[in-house]
C-alpha cells in the first residue's frame, strides 16, 4: 500500500476507492459500523421509494381527475357579442377549422331548482345540441344507447332530460321518472318577464361523469328546449371549445380569437378552474418538501456511521498520513464510503419505487384478496385501481436530491478525518 501512496495519484484514484470499500466491509469486532451502514442504506432506500411512489400517485390522481373535469367542461370559452350576431354560425365554422380544435359547442347554462321523489335541490341546467353531447366523453359513454337516441327528439327537443347518477340516487329517481324544474326567470311577454316557470320533464337517461360534484349539480337538456324554458330563445351563453392538448392551451387562444372575428372574450380552463388548479400545485409543492425532508433525515444517518468509522480507524489514518497520504486523500476515502451507502440506497429505492408504481394495480388486488377488504372503492373514486403516473422529471429530481444529501452528510465527518493530526492520533496508541 505504501508504494501506491508514495506515487502521485489523482483525486478519487483506485486505491482510495479500494480502501473506502474495504472499510465498509467491517470485521466482526467492528460490526456496529456495518449495522449503521445497513440501517442508513435501508432508510435512504425506503425514503426514496416513498417519495417516488407518493409523487407518482399524486400525479396519477391529478391527471385522472383533471381529464374528467376537462371532459365535462371545456378547454377554451368564447363569450361576448359574437355569440348572438348574424355571423355566429360562420364564426363557429372558423373556430372548428382551427388546427388542434376537436369540438366546438354552443351552450346555455342556467340555475334551476329540481323536484322529484319528495326531494328538492338546486343545480345547473346545461342546454346542449344533441349532436354535441358526444363532446362530453364520460357523460356520453356512460349513457345507454336508448338515452343517446331519445335525447332531443320531438318538438323543441322533446321533454327528456339527462341527470347525474348522484342526483338520481339522492332524489330516488331513474330512467322514465318525472322530474320538475323550476326556473327563476322565464320567457318575455307583452307583460314583461313571466318568471318562475315550472315544467315537468322525464328522465331520459342517467349519466356518470366520474366526478360526484358534477353528477349532483348538472342536468342536461336539449339546447332549443333550454332556450325556450329559460327565456333565451335563439341565444347562446357561451361557445365551449375542446382542444387536442389542454396543457398547451395558450397556443390556441390567438387563432381562436382571430377565428371569432369580432368582439369576444376568450378564457380557458385555467381561469375557470383556478382554485382547483392552484390547490393542486400547492399540494404538490408541499408534499415534495415534506417527503424531501424525509429523504434528508434518512441521509443524515450516514453521519453517525462515518463518525464511528473515523473513530475506529484513527490509527490507520495516522499511519497513512505518516507514509505520505494527503489530507485530501483521507477526506476522499471516507467521503467515498458515505457516498457509496447513499448511492446504493438511492438506486435501490429508485428501482423499488418504479416497480411499485408500475405494478400498483396488481399489488392492490393482491392485498385486497389477502386481507379480504376493499382498499379502493371503485364506486366512490370511479377508478378500478389507484392511478400512478411516473413523471421522469420528478424521478430525476428525487434521485439528484437523495444523492446530494448523501454526499453532504458524508462530507462533514470526512472533513474531520482529513484534519486529524497523525502525531496526536498515535500518541495514545
Amino acid at each position: 500500500m505504501s508504494d501506491a501512496i508514495t506515487k502521485p495519484a489523482g483525486a478519487f484514484s483506485a486505491w482510495e476507492f479500494g480502501l473506502a470499500l474495504r472499510y465498509l466491509r467491517a470485521r466482526r469486532k467492528e460490526g456496529g459500523i456495518a449495522l449503521i451502514a445497513v440501517i442508513s442504506y435501508v432508510a435512504i432506500a425506503l425514503a426514496v421509494m416513498a417519495l417516488i411512489t407518493v409523487m407518482s400517485i399524486m400525479a396519477g390522481f391529478r391527471t385522472e381527475l383533471l381529464s374528467r373535469m376537462l371532459s365535462f367542461n371545456g378547454h377554451v370559452y368564447v363569450q361576448g357579442p359574437v355569440l348572438n350576431s348574424p355571423e355566429r354560425e360562420a364564426a363557429l365554422a372558423r373556430m372548428r377549422a382551427v388546427p388542434g380544435v376537436v369540438h366546438v359547442t354552443p351552450l346555455t347554462e342556467s340555475p334551476a331548482m329540481f323536484q322529484a321523489g319528495g326531494q328538492v335541490t338546486g343545480g345547473i341546467v346545461r342546454g346542449v345540441r344533441p349532436q354535441d353531447l358526444v363532446s362530453t366523453k364520460f357523460v356520453y359513454d356512460s349513457l345507454t344507447p336508448e338515452a343517446r337516441r331519445s335525447f332531443g327528439q320531438g318538438a323543441y327537443g322533446g321533454d327528456r332530460v339527462l341527470i347525474g347518477k348522484t342526483l338520481a340516487e339522492e332524489m330516488g329517481v331513474g330512467v322514465g321518472s318525472p322530474i320538475t324544474l323550476y326556473s327563476p326567470t322565464g320567457a318575455d311577454s307583452a307583460f314583461g318577464n313571466l318568471g318562475g316557470l315550472t315544467k315537468t320533464y322525464v328522465v331520459g337517461g342517467v349519466f356518470s361523469s366520474g366526478t360526484a360534484d358534477f353528477d349532483r349539480a348538472f342536468v342536461f337538456m336539449p339546447l332549443e328546449q333550454a332556450q325556450l324554458f329559460f327565456g333565451k330563445e335563439g341565444l347562446w351563453d357561451v361557445i365551449e371549445l375542446k382542444v387536442a392538448e389542454p396543457d398547451l392551451v395558450d397556443q390556441y387562444l390567438t387563432p381562436i380569437r382571430e377565428a371569432a372575428n369580432g368582439p369576444a372574450l376568450i378564457s380557458d380552463w385555467r381561469n375557470r378552474l383556478a382554485a382547483f388548479w392552484g390547490a393542486l400545485k400547492v399540494e404538490k409543492v408541499a408534499m415534495s418538501i415534506i417527503l424531501g425532508l424525509v429523504v434528508a433525515i434518512a441521509a443524515l444517518n450516514i453521519i453517525s456511521g462515518i463518525v464511528m468509522l473515523v473513530k475506529n480507524k484513527t490509527r490507520d489514518i495516522a499511519i497513512l498520513r505518516t507514509v505520505g497520504a494527503s489530507r485530501g486523500s483521507m477526506l476522499r476515502v471516507f467521503f467515498i464510503a458515505g457516498a457509496a451507502i447513499g448511492a446504493a440506497g438511492t438506486f435501490t429505492g429508485l428501482i423499488l419505487g418504479l416497480l411499485f408504481c408500475l405494478n400498483i394495480g396488481a399489488i392492490q388486488h393482491f392485498l385486497e384478496a389477502l386481507l379480504g377488504v376493499q382498499l379502493f372503492n371503485a364506486d366512490v373514486y370511479m377508478l378500478e385501481a389507484v392511478p400512478a403516473l411516473v413523471d421522469p422529471v420528478d424521478v430525476f429530481w428525487v434521485t439528484i436530491w437523495s444523492l446530494f444529501m448523501s454526499c453532504f452528510a458524508s462530507l462533514l465527518p470526512s472533513w474531520r478525518a482529513a484534519k486529524m493530526d497523525p502525531v496526536e492520533a498515535l500518541r495514545f496508541e
